[in-house]
């Protein structure tokens, strides 16, 4: 690659010129290089990074033995197809995520290349698998934007607005939020009716002897970090025993580490059928998966599913590194640990701020809901931008999320240093003020 002398406002003004505003920036610098959880852009300035690329980059930037098993695969070939002719490091990962996946039965793991297909190609083997059409997900999920995939996510503008009509059969069903429960009830009165409320679903909504699969995210993610109780997947996943109901969890994000668990399903001693997993896969190459019951992986007949790129082999080189780094580093472990760093620091500023209503996390995955007071709990969208706006204009990269864009969310990797957590939260701290 030659060296280009473009500055940083050059490149601004060609992304206006060349490249759809569709595609939001919170960030309007350009990156030269990044390692662990440090991106340089090209005047030489430095960002501590808490997005991960959205939750992509659990191993961090350019990880030593990812690059390494990465340029030992380019060198050997790039793309034969693996429906045109098979390659091992498809196969290998394949067994892996069979391995370390939940769930004690037989398994079988299929490739493709985003979160979204990985979504879709789950519910159209469930279609298969049982001869029905009906998908079933929840009220502020995300599950991506091709058009079956907006159907199922909740959140209509940026998302969905001015882009349907969307696909038919597809239904969103209750979802606790324990934060914003009614003030009188009790935590159990609350998760009770959450459950009570879901289960009627099925008579009001959408026939359970109609439905494919039900489609969760152990932990809602472009929603606002919202954890559902125990108890609540518990009643989900036995509903969908009892009726014959695929349960699909989608670890898109909260998969390989970032909850303090491999994998987020595990805190609630539940095992879903089918998961889908992206994002950190494989350290920032494309690549998803739908792994899970070999009787129903297996149902499709050969042509039935896949695609040009699915499972490339140096992303499938990528994610087989990815593996033995969450192994050797500890990263589950390393998650927890992190994740409370970054909850004690959020609890003092939540001394110093009144707008910071609640603070939520499972492992690494971290979120503070900003309120317009801690009586009324009334979303606070504008206090939110403005944190993630200086954090991004002075060496922090941040995001927000929730269906009303109250919420700031944390993603670093987890191999970030003592140093680099510092340096970060030093400038989160300036933001909040």
């Amino acid at each position: 690659m030659t060296t280009s002398f473009l500055t940083t406002k050059d490149l601004q003004e060609k992304r206006k010129k060349y490249v759809p505003k569709g595609v939001s920036n919170g960030n309007l610098n350009i990156a030269q290089k990044a390692t662990g959880a440090t991106i340089i852009d090209i005047d030489g300035n430095e960002w501590i990074d808490f997005a991960g690329a959205i939750g992509t980059l659990n191993v961090g930037h350019s990880h030593p033995k990812v690059t390494a098993s990465v340029k030992e695969q380019v060198e050997r070939f790039l793309h034969p197809g693996f429906n045109v002719m098979m390659y091992e490091g498809y196969i290998t990962l394949a067994e892996k995520l069979c391995q370390i996946t939940p769930g004690d039965f037989d398994k079988q793991t299929i490739f493709f290349n985003s979160g979204a297909e990985a979504v879709e190609n789950a519910i159209k083997i469930s279609r298969r698998y049982t001869g029905r059409q009906a998908v079933v997900s929840f009220v502020r999920g995300y599950h991506g934007r091709t058009n079956l995939t907006m159907g199922m996510t909740s959140k209509v503008k940026p998302y969905k607005f001015g882009f349907g009509p969307f696909a038919p059969e597809i239904y969103q069903a209750p979802f606790p939020y324990m934060y914003h429960k009614p003030s009188e009830m009790t935590d159990e009165a609350y998760i009770d009716m959450k459950i009570e409320e879901f289960k009627d679903f099925f008579l009001a909504t959408v026939a359970p002897e109609t439905v494919a699969c039900v489609v969760m995210e152990p932990v809602q993610g472009e929603g606002g970090f919202i954890i559902p109780p125990k108890k609540f997947v518990q009643a989900v996943s036995e509903f969908c025993k009892e009726h014959g109901i695929v349960f699909v969890a989608d670890e898109i994000q909260t998969g390989f580490g970032r909850t303090g668990k491999l994998f987020a399903i595990d805190h609630y001693d539940v095992t879903p059928d089918l998961i889908t997993v992206s994002k950190s896969l494989a350290a920032g190459l494309p690549l998803s998966g739908v792994v899970g019951r070999t009787e129903i992986l297996n149902v499709a007949d050969p042509g039935e599913l896949g695609g040009t790129y699915a499972g490339s082999p140096v992303a499938c080189a990528a994610a087989l590194a990815v593996i033995d780094i969450m192994e050797e580093e500890n990263l589950v472990e390393k998650s927890e640990i992190l994740g409370q760093k970054f909850e004690v620091k959020l609890k003092e500023l939540a001394e110093k701020h009144d707008y910071i209503g609640d603070i939520r996390r499972l492992g690494a995955m971290v979120a503070v809901e900003m309120v317009e007071d801690r009586a009324s709990k009334e979303p606070n969208k504008t206090k939110a931008a403005e944190i993630v706006k200086y954090a991004n204009k002075n060496g922090l990269l941040l995001l927000s999320a929730g269906l009303k864009s109250n919420v700031v969310r944390f993603l670093a990797p987890l191999v970030i240093t003592d140093e680099e957590l510092s340096k970060g939260l030093a400038i989160l701290e300036k933001a909040f003020e």
